[in-house]
């Protein structure tokens, strides 16, 4: 009887091992809905068609105002401003993890990202009207052949390594903004995380909320913000180790709701 009782739980410690480790790191479920949402949602669509006409209306302000003393361009960001990665977070899910640096860089390296809902159509509207576009991206050096690939398949203007400005030793945007602004006016700035904007956002020491409260004229004018529920800086401030697993962040980000 014992003979049979202890290859019985033989049996059944595995299966118990993989349930616990199943159950106990499904952090990266989490974002299943976000990613859907991105994906299937035509508020997705169409939040992002009403960022891309604010910014039409807005280029054709600008136009009337800014100097002629410079070239005119608009600043971009490439990741779910004008390409839909959408399909690398849904692998990602799929096997059990929320970012991997080395699958990352397979998917950018195939060039078959889609385009966010009206990204192409409004750059080549700012085109037509003789402003050029800057791709300014924390995507990393090496991955200029696939983005470059992806974003002249699509048929975006500008691709090219002139106008393609990506991460080299910071993530800091602010210094490739303004070696932008020596030759030209930055008539608008489109991007789905605030740090595409300016770096008083997301600044040490700085309240994110109360910023965004004090620059609110420029969003829809100057700044040109598109959803992306799926990613961003704005998740870090639940984290409180730099690399935490799967686990402690879904823990934390429970700590973060609001509730009554």
């Amino acid at each position: 009887m014992k003979k049979r009782l202890a290859i019985f739980i033989a049996l059944l410690l595995p299966l118990g091992l993989l349930a616990q480790d199943t159950t106990s790191n499904m952090g990266y479920r989490d974002y299943t809905t976000a990613v859907l949402w991105q994906q299937h949602s035509g508020e997705y669509r169409a939040l992002a068609f009403q960022a891309f006409n604010f910014a039409r209306i807005s280029l054709l302000e600008r136009l009337k105002t800014v100097g002629k003393d410079k070239k005119y361009c608009v600043v971009v960001d490439v990741d779910e401003t004008v390409l839909d990665n959408s399909p690398f977070q849904g692998y990602e899910i799929n096997h059990g993890k929320t970012f991997d640096s080395k699958d990352w860089n397979q998917w950018t390296s195939k060039g078959i990202a889609d385009t966010v809902p009206g990204a192409l159509s409004f750059l080549k509207f700012a085109a037509a009207h003789g402003v050029e576009t800057f791709y300014l991206t924390n995507r990393d050096t090496s991955e200029m052949a696939g983005t470059l690939y992806n974003l002249k398949t699509l048929g975006f203007p500008n691709a090219d390594q002139a106008h393609m400005l990506l991460k080299t030793n910071t993530s800091d945007k602010e210094p490739r903004r303004q070696a932008i602004l020596e030759q030209y006016h930055i008539l608008l700035l489109c991007g789905d995380n605030l740090s595409d904007f300016s770096n008083v956002f997301y600044r040490s020491g700085k309240n994110t909320i109360e910023q965004v409260n004090a620059l609110q004229a420029e969003f829809g004018t100057h700044f040109i913000v598109l959803p992306n529920p799926m990613y961003g800086d704005w998740e870090k401030q639940f984290y409180k180790d730099s690399k935490p697993t799967e686990a402690v962040k879904a823990a934390e980000r429970l700590e973060g709701l609001k509730t009554y």
